[in-house]
């Protein structure tokens, strides 16, 4: 029963950290955050919170991990369902409102490309996830007859993310001139209109 009582307690602390880290991160952006300061906020040492994510970046993937649980939770009418496009549009219009998260996403997966970067292995199956949900929702465009028949589905899935993060970049260096989830928008309701 006491060995029951630490688990939940360490699995609570675990969430406690990947809250504060997820605040500080979305806030401060990767290079501005320390591992001290997301101890400190949770009551940890560093070495304390070493004990549950051995590394900053092992810290960091989690982070990512937790954004995109909350982004299925907001966006997503039945979670855990796959993500569309018109979701993928939702939820590139709510990254506005985290620019220290789009900073340190589009950084990390920049870095992730890098064959020993921690992050990499979440990164490889973000986008497999993604470009497989995508295009089979522009399958199911395709034989609802809102989308042209002879469009390749995985090409517009990719092209869609990469649309996605390109504007990501364009707006964190010119927030004022672009709405990135407009722009994501009329790309894709001029995509449905081709057919």
């Amino acid at each position: 029963m006491a060995e029951r009582r630490q688990y939940a307690k360490g699995l609570a602390k675990r969430e406690e950290i990947l809250d504060a880290a997820l605040e500080l991160f979305s806030r401060n952006g990767y290079d501005r955050t320390s591992v001290r300061e997301v101890a400190r906020l949770t009551g940890l040492s560093q070495a304390g919170l070493l004990h549950y994510f051995t590394t900053k970046e092992e810290l960091f993937t989690e982070v990512l991990r937790r954004r995109d649980v909350r982004n299925e939770q907001v966006y997503d009418v039945n979670r855990g369902d796959p993500v569309t496009a018109g979701g993928l549009v939702s939820i590139v219009r709510h990254n506005a409102e985290e620019p220290g998260l789009v900073r340190l996403y589009v950084s990390m997966s920049a870095e992730a490309t890098d064959a020993e970067s921690p992050a990499r292995g979440f990164f490889e199956e973000r986008y497999r996830k993604l470009r497989t949900d995508l295009a089979n929702d522009v399958r199911q465009k395709q034989d609802a007859g809102e989308l042209a028949a002879d469009l390749d589905p995985d090409a517009i899935a990719a092209l869609l993310i990469a649309a996605a993060d390109g504007l990501q970049v364009q707006w964190l260096l010119e927030p004022e001139g672009h709405d990135m989830g407009e722009r994501l928008e009329q790309l894709w309701s001029a995509l449905r209109r081709v057919h």
